[in-house]
């Protein structure tokens, strides 16, 4: 049984996700602030940690940096902020990925399975049974396994949802995807997301290439 840790000060949230992944099947320790979270991930490191980027007495950017100095654990950062800036921090100091509030329960959850497989694979274990090929298109490659994108040969960091939307257009190449169908792709009904969201994704998408 993985073990996950749920970092944030936020108890409804806290006590939300801590439900649904004990029904994912992982064991589940929470923490309301960043320094206590800190002590214990560092004595009894978990498979993955999810961490809240404000909290009082330390937040999460503090939390990664000091844990980078001696661990290599899986960490997806939470925000309610939609700064990119925050996000190159975040990337810079050693975080896995950023999602945003409101995030879809489903979709975090793909993401924490993509970086356990990736720490498997790291460690040379196994692929799982129902692994999915990568998908290959010119030089860029996708990996629906562990949510790894790369172009000309160069790893792209892409957050999950990104991850997601190029994979919708990349299964069929040549085919227009409207707004809709990328949303439907990328997002599940726990979460609504207006037309410009979308289009802020392909703006980030763009950039990233």
């Amino acid at each position: 049984m993985p073990a996950i840790a749920l970092v944030d000060d936020d108890e409804n949230i806290l006590a939300s996700l801590k439900v649904f992944f004990e029904a994912e099947g992982y064991a589940v320790r929470t923490y309301t602030d960043g320094a206590t979270a800190l002590a214990a991930l560092a004595e009894s490191p978990p498979d993955i940690a999810i961490l809240d980027i404000k909290m009082p007495r330390m937040d999460g950017i503090e939390v990664l940096k000091r844990l980078r100095q001696s661990s290599s654990l899986p960490v997806i950062f939470l925000t309610s902020k939609d700064d990119e800036m925050d996000e190159v921090v975040g990337f810079n100091v050693g975080a896995d990925d950023y999602i945003t509030k409101p995030f879809s329960q489903r979709l975090l959850n793909e993401r924490v399975k993509a970086l356990l497989r990736r720490t498997r694979a790291k460690a040379g274990g196994a692929p799982e049974v129902g692994d999915k090929k990568p998908i290959v298109r010119g030089e860029l490659t996708l990996d629906p396994n562990r949510h790894a994108c790369t172009w000309k040969g160069d790893q792209v960091r892409l957050t999950v949802t990104e991850f997601l939307i190029l994979q919708a257009l990349a299964q069929r190449p040549g085919y227009v995807k409207s707004r809709d169908q990328l949303m439907d792709a990328a997002y599940d009904d726990q979460v609504y997301v207006d037309d410009r969201t979308i289009d802020s994704h392909i703006t980030r998408l763009r950039k990233k290439s």
